[in-house]
């Protein structure tokens, strides 16, 4: 069984993540079939819009833990194969139709679609303050939040669909899941009602205008995120894989905790 299964509706394909025994957690094997259903949507001349989903209680729960501690390394492999979905190319409007928790990874993939419609009782986190040197810092930003609700996805507290639907964050809620498509659909079947070049043109203006953040961002994350005992990384999947406690160091270099990196302009 494919651990991705697509299927068309005239010019609507729909991508599931189908490993639902683990709450689809990002294998390597998932991240390569996910990197090929993308590329394949891209060149189609036939589709034009998608729409995301997973099988069973979870959309997606992010990394997975257990490939990441037998290879010795976070984060994952990626696909060798470049996914236009991912790397932010891919030119045709997704929907995200969220079945369950969308967590970490799972929620990465939620925060690049253009349009989200998620079942009552979802919960989405970002969990990188939970696994990483440093937390989401840039989601809330991204997504255009108040800088208290900004603080509290980077934190790592959880959120259920209700709320992110009243943040905005959500554009519809479904009360049971056996709806949570056919809204999606409707979504779908509208955009196809606009003109092409319409819907074309409208997607690709509305994404030059997302929020982003600055260059001198970017550089001070990537020093904070190796700044700190690295080995805590992985004993936070190594906890999380044994249902115990985590046993963080903080500091290689006590005195790093009062010596952060600062912001150059």
């Amino acid at each position: 069984m494919s651990v991705v299964e697509t299927e068309t509706h005239g010019q609507i394909l729909v991508v599931r993540m189908n490993r639902p025994k683990s709450l689809n957690a990002l294998n390597h094997e998932l991240r390569t079939e996910l990197s090929e259903a993308w590329n394949d949507f891209q060149d189609s001349k036939e589709l034009e819009v998608a729409i995301f989903t997973g099988a069973g209680r979870g959309f997606c729960a992010g990394e997975d833990m257990r490939e990441s501690l037998q290879d010795g390394a976070p984060g994952g492999r990626r696909p060798a194969r470049p996914d236009p979905f991912m790397e932010g190319t891919l030119d045709k409007p997704v929907i995200a139709a969220v079945n369950g928790f969308a967590m970490g990874g799972g929620f990465m993939l939620v925060e690049r679609t253009d349009l989200r419609v998620a079942v009552r009782g979802a919960l989405f986190e970002i969990s990188e303050a939970k696994r990483w040197l440093l937390g989401g810092y840039n989601h809330g930003h991204l997504a255009n939040l108040p800088y208290p609700i900004a603080m509290e996805m980077a934190m790592g507290f959880r959120f259920t669909a209700e709320r992110f639907h009243e943040l905005g964050f959500v554009n519809r809620l479904v009360d049971d899941i056996e709806d949570l498509l056919p809204e999606a659909l409707k979504m779908g079947e509208h955009l196809l009602t606009l003109p092409p070049a319409s819907r074309v043109n409208t997607l690709h203006m509305m994404r030059q205008m997302q929020p982003r953040t600055t260059p001198a961002q970017e550089t001070l994350a990537e020093k904070l995120h190796n700044h700190g005992a690295k080995s805590d990384r992985m004993e936070s999947r190594a906890a999380f894989a044994e249902k115990r406690k985590p046993n963080f160091i903080g500091w290689d270099d006590p005195e790093d905790r009062y010596n952060l990196p600062q912001l150059e302009e």
